[in-house]
């Protein structure tokens, strides 16, 4: 009985130095007061333009440990959209355009009023103050500790 115990014991230990040594890919979302960290290697940013009131999305994808803009959809070209993507066919009322941007750090500032919000496959995380504060925001690809994951995503104040 005592050698079972000490197996299990043993592969416990083994466990613990894994999740302390193992980094895992992670998006870090920043502001001030809270810091979350997300093992997701794509993510989607989508508001409300201040201007033409119509949403407006984008695509991130981490590669090489760095964040890349690959996609943006919106509905009307205006103020702020890019100049040199490839437009992408598409009948769903959104002009798609596809996009190749080396991103060292993403800086948002958001609002109430534009509804910024984080779409993961781990869910959607709204990066606003629905009291209307005002925010800003920065979205970083970080090599985290496993055990900083374990359980779902790290919150923690700043």
């Amino acid at each position: 009985m005592k050698s079972k115990s000490f197996i299990f014991g043993g592969i416990a230990v083994v466990m613990l130095l894994l999740s302390l040594s193992i980094r895992v890919s992670a998006i870090r979302v920043t502001t001030d007061g809270w810091q979350e960290d997300i093992p997701v290697n794509r993510f989607e940013v989508g508001w409300i333009h201040s201007v033409e009131k119509e949403p407006w999305f984008e695509t991130y994808v981490v590669r090489d440990g760095k964040l890349y803009l690959t996609k943006t959809r919106f509905k009307t070209f205006g103020a702020g959209v890019p100049s040199d993507g490839e437009i992408i066919p598409s009948d769903d009322g959104f002009v798609h355009m596809a996009l190749e941007q080396e991103i060292g750090e993403l800086t948002i500032s958001t609002s109430a009023n534009v509804r910024t919000t984080l779409y993961t496959e781990k869910g959607d995380r709204p990066l606003y103050d629905p009291g209307g504060e005002r925010w800003t925001v920065r979205i970083t690809h970080q090599q985290v500790p496993l055990w900083r994951l374990i359980g779902g995503a790290h919150h923690e104040r700043n």
